[in-house]
């Protein structure tokens, strides 16, 4: 057996769409993904029910979840609906391992989300530093730096 043909049949076994990056991310729904982006594996891009853009030039470790759907509301009756919102990665933005960006969340160019940070659903200005649970933005943090170059 090549290559090929196990990577289609893992990606059948484990309900794995084929994609470009790794045969272990999972992508839900059709997200916008820009050019010369990597994903790394056992990550999971959901843009089931709402607009999920990555821009170019974005890197994405591995054990990422980007997902535009909550249900912790409607799970314990609190709404009975699950709360769907657009999420986007504007052109140049990092994303640390085991990162999980939340529905609604907005992260400017050229901004770094540091490992295991939970992004909440704001709009996060170009050039920062997104760091821990709960999260703390340095905004700008990257502006003088890439600047100086």
């Amino acid at each position: 057996m090549n290559v090929e043909e196990f990577r289609r049949l893992l990606a059948d076994a484990i309900d794995f769409r084929e994609n470009r990056f790794h045969p272990l991310v999972w992508i839900l729904g059709d997200p916008e993904i820009g050019e010369g982006v990597y994903i790394g594996g056992m990550s999971e891009i959901n843009a089931t029910g709402a607009r999920l853009v990555i821009g170019d030039h974005c890197d994405i470790a591995g054990f990422v979840s980007i997902n535009v759907a909550d249900s912790h509301r409607r799970c314990i009756g609190l709404s009975d609906e699950i709360d769907r919102r657009d999420i986007v990665l504007e052109d140049h933005v990092f994303v640390g391992t085991g990162s999980i960006i939340k529905p609604g969340a907005r992260i400017g160019h050229h901004s770094v989300v540091a490992a295991a940070t939970v992004v909440e659903g704001v709009e996060i200005e170009p050039y920062s530093l997104v760091i821990g649970n709960p999260m703390t933005v340095k905004a700008g943090y990257y502006r003088e730096r890439l600047s100086g170059r």
